[in-house]
């Protein structure tokens, strides 16, 4: 009973909703682009600015920090798996349509995470919101709210955190042969020190650790490329040359190749699935579109960086040598590189990209809880079921588990992109606010009375009421 529901499960996904979902992240993703002007080709000086600038109160959570949770969520195993694997499937073209992908949907995630930060709401010492947040205050719809509050919980807090627990157990099974059970008690007790510290403890973690395995994983690439300079321009060709081959025209496997790319590419930034804006609402800044353009890098950064140093590792190897897939690819290519030096950097960066993985899904799930609910006990009993969700992902098999949860990805990235694409008024216009004191040579401060679209917004003051002293509660 449990395989026929698996299988069934599976062919949903594979030959429906896993296009449905795939076309609409895409449409969105080129509408925002030309409805924004093209957003996301920000001048780096700015985005430096705005990503480690001082434009936040002390105490609160930093543009830096909020982008450095949902990149912890983003960049995780199918940074090393889900590449590799689209290379097999795919070929080398399919990196190429990867980064056209990626470059597309950071205008969604501009869009969803501006208006994220315009209808977040104030807590105890810091900001919470989300699409639940804007479906509520923005579009009124309550029930859709709850809806979606529901269903990102128990995709990313629980399912997908289990299946990244499986991940860390499984890997050190093999490379060392630690049981799945001590493995699993290691992971929930870290994992338990982390969130239970809040959102603070969360931010401070992320923007620690995202940091520290980005570059390493970008500085081990660099080696590796060094290593083969003769052959990166090869390479580089091959990766443009067979995105548009002429003989996968006639062999009709074009269109398979950009598919595998275009899933590949938006699966893992989640540019318009509404996962990063929970994070984007944490931060504290003076306009809301800054923190769009921090979380639109935050799509390159998943992609056009990590995602593209698994490309070049594999491709770089003698890749097409070996039947292996997947991280079992990578570790390869890694291995022939660097020797069992490549073998043990991978065993860790597996781990430490899952393991943020677990922190950043974790607040998805809180700033969702929180929406529902404010109660103090129903957040600690919250917080006790991912933890034993956890456990339990690193001794259990979850291939079910793990086939409906992308059915409930899907159903909550179409609920955001309705919401975003009735809100594009709202974005556009916060949009336009924004560019509009930087042409005046002014660093931009957001007031609602300037941008009437938005409407009521619970965390940003009118001019008016901030010239007359009080401050909101």
């Amino acid at each position: 009973m449990t395989d026929a529901l698996m299988h069934a499960v599976s062919i949903l996904n594979d030959r429906f909703l896993g296009y449905v979902l795939l076309f609409a992240l895409l449409a969105a993703g080129v509408y925002f682009s030309f409805a924004t002007r093209w957003v996301q080709c920000f001048n780096p000086k700015e985005l430096l600015f705005l990503l480690v600038g001082r434009s936040h109160k002390k105490g609160h959570i930093s543009p830096f920090q909020a982008f450095a949770i949902s990149t912890a969520s983003r960049v995780g195993t199918g940074n090393i798996a889900g590449v590799a694997l689209a290379i097999t499937l795919g070929g080398p073209g399919a990196i190429f349509w990867m980064w056209v992908i990626a470059v597309c949907g950071a205008a969604s995630s501009f869009v969803e995470s501006t208006l994220a930060q315009v209808y977040k709401v104030p807590t105890a010492g810091h900001f919470r919101g989300g699409p639940a947040y804007y479906m509520q205050y923005a579009l009124g719809m309550r029930k859709l709210a709850l809806a979606f509050s529901v269903i990102i919980t128990l995709t990313f807090a629980f399912t997908f955190n289990s299946v990244q627990a499986n991940t860390i157990a499984h890997s050190l099974q093999t490379a060392f042969q630690i049981p799945l059970a001590v493995t699993g008690l290691l992971v929930t007790a870290f994992s338990a020190l982390i969130i239970f510290g809040g959102l603070r403890r969360i931010a401070q973690f992320s923007a620690v650790i995202v940091p520290v395995f980005a570059l390493g994983y970008i500085l081990i690439t660099l080696i590796v490329m060094l290593l083969n300079i003769p052959k990166l321009p090869g390479v580089l060709a091959l990766i443009f040359t067979d995105a548009f081959t002429w003989h996968k025209v006639a062999g009709g496997t074009l269109g398979a190749t950009i598919m595998i790319g275009a899933r590949r590419g938006l699966f893992s930034n989640e540019a318009g699935m509404g996962s990063a804006p929970n994070a984007a609402a944490t931060a504290n800044t003076s306009h809301p579109a800054k923190q769009g353009y921090v979380q639109a890098f935050g799509v390159f950064v998943d992609t056009l960086l990590i995602c593209s140093c698994t490309a070049f590792i594999v491709l770089l190897s003698d890749y097409q040598a070996t039947p292996a897939q997947g991280i079992a690819l990578t570790q390869f290519a890694l291995t022939s590189e660097l020797g069992n030096f490549g073998n043990y950097f991978l065993t860790a960066s597996v781990l430490l990209f899952a393991f943020t993985s677990i922190i950043g899904n974790y607040y998805y799930g809180q700033a969702n809880v929180e929406f529902v609910t404010t109660g103090k006990k129903a957040l600690f009993l919250f917080r006790v079921g991912v933890c034993g969700m956890i456990f339990l992902g690193a001794i259990a098999q979850l291939n079910l588990v793990w086939n409906i949860a992308d059915v409930f990805m899907t159903v909550m990235a179409l609920m955001n992109l309705y919401a975003i694409f009735r809100l594009r008024r709202q974005a556009l216009d916060v949009l336009a606010d924004y560019r509009r004191q930087k042409l005046q040579g002014e660093d931009p401060v957001f007031y609602p009375e300037n941008v009437p679209s938005v409407g009521k917004t619970y965390a940003w003051h009118s001019r008016s009421h901030l010239e007359a002293g009080p401050t909101q509660k």
